[in-house]
Formats: structure tokens, C-alpha cells, sequence
């Protein structure tokens, strides 16, 4: 049995810079991971298909439509011969909670695949394979901090970011991804809100990358908002915590983030808004 970590994705800047001819939208993102994550595991020895439990297990749709299920296929049909077996996923994050967690467990089953058959982590069929079965999942293939461009497909080095300390807060409602780049009212061909060079530099102290950050928006956070309130109620919350830093939405939404000083200071913060909102997911984490 081989298992590997599915951590949460965290779009730290989220720029739309327009809508392409082929319908996606050209964006550009810095993503760093979190130490919270799913846990994704192989048993060879089983015949192809795959488990779920854990606490956020029954939102994740049929075990047939995983994404987990999608990518061994697409990889299968890149890889004559290729090593299956049975994937178990313990399933810890929210589900369309725009932080990646379903595009991270397949990335995670990617890589046990390609551990059982030898294959390299910079073997193409892998990035293909993951590109063919959801934008978010190359970036997530190796776990690092990096820019994204494109719809996804553009995936830049791996950068050395210091570990940040952070709160992820979800409250407990789905906002549609596809409802939320509508939103934008972006034809093919037309700008988005953002344009011009993004965030390049990512060294300094707390205050430094929180001043860089919050240089480039996530274009996404006003229309999310619109889509449900509760999202500002997030915000707001971790705004008026002590020691906060920097706070924004990750992806499309529901979850929002906040950066803080030192983890002590993080953890103050997650225990006092996961007191006044039970509800909510809360988590105190490191971003790298």
C-alpha cells in the first residue's frame, strides 16, 4: 500500500486577464499548498476501481466520476501496460471549496501511478493525462509554490516560499465555479479586470508579501461575494482577528484565507472563529 498527501491548493493571487477564443479564461495565478490535506492511497494487488470515506467523503459524487478514477484512465491510455490497482481516498478537505481538493487527489493518484511503474514525475504523459482531466491538476502534480498561467496548462518552476503561516476558513456553502466566471461577463476575445505584469517577487518578511500580494487581486472575490453573502461574512471575520496580515478568497470560492505573523497567532485566530461559528471548517495551517 503506498499513500500520498492530497494538500489543499491556496490561489494567493487570482488574476482574469481575459477570455480566450476556445471559451476558457486566461488567468494567472501564485499557489502555494497547505499542510491540510486528503490522504490518497494504492494497493496494487486490488483490482482497479476506488474507496472513499472520511468526513467530507459523501459530498464528493460518485466514486465512478472521481477525478481520482479520470486521471488513471487518461494516464492508461498514455502508457501502454500501465499498473493499476485499487485507490482508497480518506477525503479531509471541502468539496468545491475552491482550493483544489479534488484536482489535488488526482494529481496525488498521478504520482502513485507513477511511482508503482517507474515513471518520472517530469514524464510528459503525466502532465498530459492530468491537463486532459482538469485545469488545476498540473499545477498540482508536485505540491510547491508556483505560478500557473493559461487555463492551467502553463506551469511555472517550483519557488522557494517561505512557510506562511495561515487560517483556511470554508463556511459550509458551494458557490458553482462555472456560475462565478459567468459572472465576469467575458465574451471570447474580450480583457479581463486584470492586466499587466503580476506578482514576481516573493522574498521578505510577513508585512513584504502580504504589501506583494495584495498588488494583484483575486478577480473572482466581488463576484463570489454577489453569489453569497457569506463569503463577506468570511472575509470580515478574519479581518478583525488579531495579528491578520492579509486575507482573501481562495479560487472561486467559498474558502478564504488569512496570513499571520507566526502560527501561535493563527491558531489563537482559527480557535476563536471556529468558537463563534461551530458551522464553519477552520483550520490552522502552513502555506509553501
Amino acid at each position: 500500500m503506498r499513500t500520498e498527501r492530497a494538500p489543499a491548493k491556496i490561489n494567493l493571487t487570482l488574476r482574469v486577464l481575459g477570455r480566450r477564443m476556445d471559451g476558457f479564461h486566461e488567468l494567472e495565478s501564485l499557489v502555494a499548498f497547505a499542510g491540510v490535506c486528503d490522504l490518497v492511497s494504492l494497493d496494487p494487488d486490488r483490482p482497479f476501481g476506488l474507496d472513499t470515506e472520511g468526513p467530507t467523503a459523501a459530498s464528493a459524487g460518485p466514486d465512478s466520476d472521481n477525478l481520482i478514477i479520470r486521471a488513471a484512465r487518461a494516464l492508461e491510455k498514455r502508457v501502454p501496460g500501465l499498473k493499476l490497482g485499487r485507490f482508497s481516498l480518506k477525503k479531509k478537505l471541502p468539496v468545491g471549496a475552491g482550493i483544489g481538493g479534488g484536482s489535488s487527489d488526482a494529481a496525488a493518484a498521478l504520482r502513485l501511478l507513477a511511482q508503482l511503474n517507474t515513471l518520472p514525475l517530469d514524464d510528459h504523459r503525466l502532465y498530459e493525462a492530468a491537463a486532459e482531466t482538469g485545469s488545476d491538476i498540473p499545477v498540482c502534480l508536485t505540491p510547491t509554490a508556483r505560478m500557473f498561467r493559461g487555463r492551467g496548462e502553463n506551469v511555472g518552476p517550483g519557488i522557494e516560499l517561505r512557510p506562511l503561516a495561515a487560517v483556511l476558513v470554508n463556511p459550509g456553502v458551494h458557490i458553482s465555479t462555472p456560475d462565478v466566471f459567468r459572472g465576469l461577463g467575458l465574451n471570447p476575445g474580450m480583457p479581463g479586470p486584470s492586466s499587466g505584469p503580476g506578482v514576481e517577487k516573493f522574498h521578505g518578511d510577513i508585512n513584504t508579501l502580504a504589501g506583494l500580494f495584495a498588488q494583484d487581486a483575486n478577480d473572482l472575490e466581488p463576484i463570489a461575494e454577489r453569489l453569497a453573502p457569506v463569503v463577506t461574512d468570511t472575509l470580515n471575520a478574519l479581518r478583525a482577528a488579531p495579528a491578520v496580515r492579509f486575507v482573501r478568497m481562495s479560487g472561486s470560492g467559498a474558502t478564504v484565507f488569512a496570513l499571520f505573523d507566526d502560527c501561535r497567532a493563527a491558531s489563537r485566530a482559527a480557535r476563536n472563529i471556529g468558537a463563534a461559528h461551530p458551522a464553519w471548517w477552520v483550520k490552522p495551517t502552513l502555506l509553501r
